[in-house]
């Protein structure tokens, strides 16, 4: 024992207690998909704190000479007993925000936890450390004591529960009157007061009596007894007898036809006898029986495949993936991404290379589980000491992406919630991030980028204005008005007209169909610009925009518009079936550019530059005060209209592109800034700091700012320079898994990373002499052919569920969630991202 004290003596000075912010891996493998269930348990780093299986932990320990950690091994002890499992994503289903949905009997490990020292993996038990030196003990004890009670990275992620679509306070809760009738409301044996139906049962806040509610289409539900009362008796707030816990309940306003919250709902409950905090649940609320009866009868089915028995599928490139709370979007999204070529070779050469250097990257790490097939096998049976079943289930043991989906999510206001969230907005937003960490190397998201040229003719003038910008997505618009079965839909809607007003159930909903060349007609066709200001005429009138393809990107995302705005700007999802084909020809639609004869529109000179002998002050306006403007060099500060800045700073844009705006239409007044506001709207820089012709980087940047020395010492460790370690935490504001993020990033550029005294590269120095080039895209025929395309279901993109799918050797296979299955018929009608890729004749 005498040796193992002076060993922990000697690695003392490497053991960190665990600080409250600290990001503890415990329940994953940084470079793999292993977990403390895994064979051979998961080693924590206790100084990174970063989970290693069995496979790695050498690794890790050669590369960054750490030699403690904490050996976790969990074995199950007894089966679960899954009296009510189900999942918001895959019906029948019950909400909850964390992964499999909501479980009565968590299930239970034996957990066996000790120290170990490397490289003899020498292990210390508790046992051990009660006779070594009490400064030993003490500290490996509270270390211990840290990481075993610290929040794991994912436990962080599951305590944001899902919340759908936020409901909003009824506005009659706060001041509900309520009938002292008498009325005492029994915890159980309810029934509707008219015919003595006993679910689907409300009980109306004012005066305790107990209907049914209304009819579904489908003739279940209840008999419309519930609204009947209220329209007798005008009482609007009605709660759900049997979705009562401690936690809420379902509380629907009549008045307000929309379900509430109640936020004095233990008080209005407690008023017919009824305590909140001893109920239980026992019926679907109506968010659940909202979407089983869409599973039944809408797109739920379809889009799954239910009603078949499917197939499934295993090996490399088929491999399920865990729904961590809602994440079917991500899910979703990276199943199909990892089919495109550029990032199935990027994700493969930088793990290997990860593993080298034994340094977590998550987006490599999913990609590399994805495409091996190494976690691509059966999940064992659920059933509780029964014989598998014979009928093929689909489910795999698949990959949970917890460290990838905190790196995506980390810093953003949605995509770091448990919510449902568009798949369209998280395919951006991945693609930003794999632009801005792809600035040096390979750049996979290179595949989708292509420019789109757009140009405005003035009527008045016919002189035209060419302008181009880049994309990644093609938004199909979707004309309403052109379906096919238009008589079909006028006497549904009549229909459901008929059963509003008699309170009879409304009757099974019409799905419209709507052409695809409809779809592409919408989107070449002309659009009039009224109020356009002309810089040939000098004043406003009116022009046609055409939007039409600069170049034509190796793979073409296209986005069906089926969310829009009702007239009362209530969010609302288009329910339509689009022939969208197999092959595309988008050659007709490639822009021209300027045309022989055709003039165009006098281009706005931007004002000056202010020279040396020029003070600036005030250049922000209103919006703007001395400490701001010393941002903001004098010596390369425009002269801007203030006035303007503010106007357009009052109708809620950015600052920044205010400024823009101003300085480009060359003081010319808040029209011609508005025009180029609408223009620019889209583009990826649009609120970026304004960055003047001739220089590199925006106002403003410090690069000789310090950097923390705890964060130099953690990169250091992973084996790189102390100038590599502060060029990457000074372009990333000192955020530690940021920069470590960067450095990777920019591995071709690692020779070159010597970072001078005062803070710059001469490489940079030399750079940015030159303005920085155009976008790279990638041009070919316009000619595709689809390979996947991902589906939601629902009502909204922020509730509902997401599958993709993709087709592989010819043969379309499915992938819903942990379910990878062959598809026998994949419904390519109702798709909302599809994705093609280039035919090479």
């Amino acid at each position: 024992m005498a040796e193992v004290s002076e060993v922990l003596m000697s690695v003392l000075s490497t053991i960190r207690v665990p600080r409250p912010g600290d990001r503890v891996h415990k329940d994953e493998c940084a470079l793999s998909f292993s977990s403390p269930e895994s064979e051979g348990g998961l080693y924590v780093c206790m100084n990174s704190f970063l989970g290693f299986g069995s496979q790695y932990v050498d690794r890790h320990h050669t590369r960054s000479g750490q030699r403690a950690y904490l050996h976790m091994s969990r074995t199950r002890k007894a089966p679960i007993n899954e009296t009510y499992i189900v999942s918001i994503d895959t019906p029948p289903l019950s909400i909850s925000g964390i992964e499999g949905g909501f479980n009565v009997e968590q299930e239970q490990y034996e957990e066996e936890v000790k120290v170990v020292l490397f490289p003899d993996r020498q292990e210390v038990t508790s046992d051990d450390l009660a006779t070594m030196p009490d400064l030993v003990r003490e500290r490996v004890s509270l270390a211990m004591a840290g990481l075993m009670s610290a929040d794991s990275v994912s436990h962080a992620l599951q305590v944001q529960q899902w919340d759908g679509e936020v409901r909003a306070e009824s506005r009659h809760a706060v001041e509900l009157k309520q009938l002292d009738n008498g009325t005492k409301i029994p915890p159980s044996g309810w029934r509707c007061e008219v015919c003595d139906l006993q679910e689907n049962l409300w009980m109306n806040l004012s005066d305790g009596r107990v209907f049914c509610g209304r009819r579904y289409f489908d003739g279940s539900g209840g008999n419309n007894h519930a609204l009947l009362h209220f329209q007798q008796t005008g009482h609007p707030l009605a709660v759900k007898l049997g979705t009562i816990t401690p936690d809420g309940a379902d509380v629907y306003s009549y008045d307000e036809d929309d379900m509430v919250l109640d936020p004095k709902l233990p008080e209005h409950l407690s008023h017919f006898g009824i305590d909140m905090m001893t109920m239980e649940k026992t019926e679907r609320t109506m968010t659940e029986l909202e979407i089983a009866v869409n599973q039944r009868v809408g797109e739920w089915e379809v889009i799954q495949e239910s009603g078949a028995t499917l197939r499934p599928l295993s090996g490399p490139g088929l491999t399920g993936m865990k729904n961590l709370g809602n994440s079917c979007y991500l899910n979703s999204v990276m199943q199909v991404l990892f089919t495109v070529p550029d990032f199935q070779s990027k994700s493969v050469t930088v793990y290997h290379f990860y593993l080298l250097v034994c340094v977590p990257d998550s987006i490599a790490k999913l990609g590399y589980g994805l495409l091996s097939g190494e976690y691509s096998k059966p999940a064992p049976d659920p059933g509780e000491g029964s014989e598998s079943s014979s009928e093929p289930r689909g489910d795999q043991v698949g990959i949970a992406a917890r460290m990838f989906k905190a790196l995506i999510g980390r810093g953003h206001p949605e995509f770091s919630t448990n919510r449902q969230q568009d798949a369209q907005e998280f395919l951006l937003h991945f693609i930003n991030m794999v632009e801005r960490n792809c600035r040096s190397g390979v750049n996979p998201s290179e595949a989708f980028r292509f420019l789109v040229e757009e140009r405005i003719v003035c009527q008045q003038s016919q002189k035209a204005k060419y302008t181009q910008r880049v994309d990644y997505i093609l938004q199909l618009p979707v004309p309403m008005d052109q379906a096919t079965n238009t008589e079909e839909l006028q006497e549904a809607e009549r229909r459901r007209e008929e059963a509003d007003s008699s309170g009879a159930p409304p009757p099974a909903p019409v799905r419209a169909c709507i052409p695809f060349t409809a779809c592409m007609a919408a989107l070449s066709e002309p659009e009039t610009l009224t109020d356009f200001w002309s810089s040939a005429a000098q004043a406003k009138t009116t022009a046609t925009k055409t939007t039409r393809f600069a170049s034509f990107p190796d793979h073409m995302v296209i986005q069906v518009k089926k969310f829009t705005f009702g007239q009362d700007w209530v969010p609302k999802k288009l329910d339509v079936s689009i022939d969208v084909p197999d092959t595309l020809d988008l050659t007709a639609l490639r822009g021209t550019g300027q045309q022989p004869g055709e003039e165009l529109l006098p281009e706005v000179a931007p004002p000056p530059l202010m020279t040396p002998d020029v003070e600036v002050k005030g250049i922000l306006g209103s919006h703007g005060n001395e400490e701001d403007d010393s941002l903001y060099s004098p010596l390369l500060s425009p002269v801007l209209d203030d006035s303007t800045v503010s106007q357009l700073c009052e109708m809620g844009f950015p600052l920044e592109a205010c400024r823009k705006a101003v300085y480009y239409t060359g003081n010319t007044g808040i029209d011609a800034a508005m025009n180029w506001v609408m223009g620019h709207m889209d583009d990826p820089d649009f609120s970026a700091p304004m960055v003047l012709p001739g220089t590199s980087s925006a106002p403003g940047t410090t690069p000789t700012e310090s950097v923390s020395e705890e964060h130099l010492a953690t990169i250091v460790s992973m084996g790189f320079s102390r100038d590599q370690a502060t060029r990457a935490l000074r372009a990333t504001s000192n955020v530690l898994e940021r920069a470590v993020d960067w450095i990777f990033s920019h591995l071709d550029d690692l020779e070159s990373m010597e970072v001078s005294e005062g803070g710059r590269s001469a490489a940079e120095s030399e750079g940015s002499r030159e303005p920085p080039p155009g976008p790279k895209v990638r041009d070919g025929p316009g000619k595709y052919e689809l390979f996947a395309f991902i589906s939601h279901m629902g009502t909204s993109t922020m509730c509902g569920h997401y599958v993709c799918h993709i087709k592989k050797d010819q043969q379309w296979v499915i992938f819903n969630d942990q379910k990878v299955c062959a598809s026998e018929k994949p419904p390519k009608d109702l798709g909302y991202l599809y994705f093609y890729r280039r035919v090479t004749e």
